[in-house]
């Protein structure tokens, strides 16, 4: 493993770098992953944001969005510059598995590795580990790695603190999640006054939206959601038909769980949606009930105790009904 001494020194001189995060890239990962690639680029290095696979059209806005590399449109490219890196930072995940095609590229590329992250059980593949699973954000962890872990504050400029911003706001829930504390407030009141703009980033992330995914919305809230009262569960799922119906583009279902985990005394929620190569299940929670449990003992993911992912190869039905018939195991959970 590298020490904090031996990473600055390697920094010291440009060098080659990626930057890479997990597949479907949210607010977070690339909001992470830009801030920090607006940063490097200051200090001369050449740096290219490389993701899995695309992400969300209302994340398009961020500044150096057009400069990232999506692995799945080119895979040679993305290959040699993995190949050919001096460091490799790996943003928002702490498994290989979780960025697809690129995690054996990363894997067998001679670079030094550095993992900034705040989720669970990190794997051993990285040189050096900025990692707090207390922490509201990867961003959160990248203004640290800065500010602090490099003492270098005074080079977070506008792009930088708008990329960590929106990072921070949308992996927060926009402020309201348990993880932000005060020492939040306080890193983004520092990136507002270093240029970002909060007004204008949410406009750009939140008020974003399709007529087709506005309805597809309508349709799931009015059509798909179920609520289990005896467990004080709710759940959305959809097929692929109705995905196809309303034209849903990546990003479209994002958030929809949580509109039924805001009803009235519902502790656990469920969205689950049939892809083309598998079924994926969004859970989020409230309280102390572990969503990330489920995933990862039952649903091959994990996540956060409220904010958790998993997948499944067997059908949309069966996955639902494995989902249920797990409720009554956690029933003391639920509904104490």
């Amino acid at each position: 493993m590298l020490n904090l001494a031996e990473l600055k020194e390697i920094l010291a001189q440009p060098k080659n770098i990626v930057i890479t995060t997990h597949h479907k890239p949210d607010g977070d990962a690339l909001g992470s992953s830009l801030g920090l690639w607006h940063y490097l680029r200051q200090k001369q290095h050449h740096v290219q944001v490389i993701t899995p696979t695309d992400y969300p059209d209302f994340l398009a806005w961020m500044p150096g969005n057009a400069d990232v590399i999506i692995y799945t449109d080119k895979k040679e490219l993305s290959a040699q510059l993995v190949a050919q890196a001096d460091l490799i930072f790996c943003l928002d995940f702490n498994s290989l598995s979780r960025i697809n095609g690129l995690g054996e590229l990363v894997q067998a590329s001679p670079a030094k590795k550095i993992m900034i992250d705040h989720h669970l059980d990190p794997e051993n593949f990285d040189d050096f580990r900025h990692w707090d699973t207390r922490a509201c954000s990867a961003a959160q962890l990248v203004y640290e790695f800065i500010a602090q872990l490099l003492g270098d504050k005074n080079s977070i400029d506008a792009d930088v603190s708008t990329c960590l911003y929106t990072g921070i706001m949308t992996d927060s829930g926009s402020f309201r999640f348990p993880n932000t504390t005060s020492n939040v407030h306080r890193i983004t009141a520092d990136l507002i006054d270093l240029g970002a703009d909060n007004a204008e980033i949410h406009q750009a992330v939140y008020n974003h939206s399709s007529e087709n995914r506005l309805r597809f919305l309508g349709y799931c809230l009015s059509n798909k959601l179920e609520v289990l009262h005896e467990y004080n569960t709710a759940l959305i799922t959809v097929n692929q038909k109705e995905l196809k119906q309303f034209d849903s583009n990546t990003g479209d279902t994002e958030g929809i769980v949580n509109y039924a985990l805001s009803i009235d005394g519902i502790r656990l929620a469920a969205f689950i949606v049939e892809r083309k190569d598998k079924i994926k299940l969004s859970l989020r929670s409230t309280g102390t009930f572990p969503a990330n449990e489920i995933c990862k003992n039952y649903f091959h993911g994990g996540g956060h105790r409220n904010a958790a992912g998993g997948q499944s190869e067997d059908t949309l039905e069966q996955v639902v009904h494995q989902f249920k018939t797990l409720l009554p195991e956690y029933k003391n959970l639920l509904t104490k």
